[in-house]
C-alpha cells in the first residue's frame, strides 16, 4: 500500500484514501484472521510467562556480569544453586553484598512467580483436548502446544495442512526479476513466537526426542544439508503435522508417517 501511494505526484489525505479504496477494488489484499477471546486470553498467559522468564535471566546475566567485573566468574551453575553461588562469590566484601542481596532478592521473587505461570499453563494444557493430542508429539509441551493453538485458533481458516508453511514464516524467500532468481532465507512472516516455539521444539525432537519416524528424517537431512537447514525444515514439518492431528483428531503415530492434504 505504501509503494503504491507514494507513486502519487500529489500527496493528500482525500487521494491517500481514493488510493486505498481502487487498490481494495483489485483485490490486492489478503483477509485477516480475528482472534477468539480465548485464544488472546491465552496469548495473554504466554506473554507474561515469556516477559518474566526474560527479566529473571537478564538479572542473572547483569549478576554475572558485575562479578566479572572484579575476577569473579559464576561459571556454569544449575538454577537452584545459583543463588548460592553468588552469595559465595561476595562473601566478605560489604559492597558487592549490598549490590547482589536486592538482586538476588527480585530474582527470587520472578522464579517464584515463573513457578505460578509454569504451573497454570501446564494445567491449561493438560485441561485442553486439542493440546492433549499436539503433545502425543515428541518435543511438544505444554508451552509449544499452547502457543500452537492459540495462534492458530482456528485450524479450517487453513484449506491445506500445507498452507500453515509460509503462514508460520518457515519457508526460503524468493526475489526472481528476468535472469536473476535468488532463494534465500526463511520469509520470517507471521506470529515469530510460534516460529520460535516450533524451532525449538524441533531442536529438542533432534537431541534429546525419542526414536520416531520424524526424527530419523530430520537425521538424514542433517547429514546431507547440515544441523541448521535441518532443523528449519523439521520445524515446517513439524507444524503442518501438528495442524493435520488437530483437524483429523488423532494421535502422532510414531512409527507411521501421516499423509499430508
Amino acid at each position: 500500500m505504501k509503494g503504491a501511494l507514494k507513486a502519487m505526484p500529489i500527496k493528500t489525505d482525500r487521494r491517500d484514501a481514493e488510493g486505498i479504496t481502487r487498490l481494495l477494488h483489485l483485490g490486492w489484499f489478503r483477509p485477516v484472521h480475528c482472534k477468539s477471546v480465548s485464544a488472546q486470553e491465552t496469548r495473554a498467559v504466554l506473554g507474561a510467562r515469556k516477559a518474566i522468564q526474560q527479566n529473571m535471566i537478564a538479572l542473572e546475566m547483569s549478576l554475572r556480569g558485575l562479578l566479572r567485573n572484579f575476577g569473579l566468574k559464576v561459571g556454569a551453575i544449575s538454577c537452584g544453586r545459583f543463588e548460592a553461588r553468588i552469595r559465595e562469590l561476595a562473601d566478605g566484601n560489604p559492597m558487592l553484598e549490598t549490590a547482589t542481596a536486592p538482586m538476588l532478592r527480585a530474582r527470587a521473587s520472578l522464579r517464584q512467580e515463573l513457578a505460578g505461570l509454569e504451573k497454570r499453563v501446564r494445567q491449561l494444557a493438560g485441561d485442553d483436548p486439542v493440546c492433549l493430542r499436539l503433545m502425543s508429539m515428541p518435543g511438544i509441551g505444554a508451552v509449544v502446544a499452547l502457543t500452537f493453538r492459540a495462534a492458530v485458533d482456528d485450524p479450517a481458516r487453513f484449506r491445506s495442512s500445507k498452507r500453515v508453511d509460509p503462514w508460520v514464516g518457515l519457508t526460503p524467500s524468493r526475489n526472481q526479476s528476468g535472469e536473476r532468481d535468488v532463494s534465500g532465507g526463511i520469509t520470517k512472516a507471521g506470529d515469530v513466537n510460534l516460529r520460535r516455539a516450533l524451532c525449538q521444539a524441533a531442536t529438542v525432537m533432534m537431541n534429546r526426542g525419542r526414536s520416531t519416524w520424524l526424527r530419523t528424517w530430520g537425521a538424514q537431512l542433517a547429514q546431507r544439508r547440515g544441523r541448521k537447514i535441518a532443523m528449519v525444515a523439521l520445524a515446517r514439518r513439524i507444524a503442518v503435522i501438528l495442524h493435520r492431528i488437530w483437524i483429523d483428531g488423532t494421535e502422532f503415530q510414531p512409527d507411521e508417517a501421516p499423509k499430508m492434504t
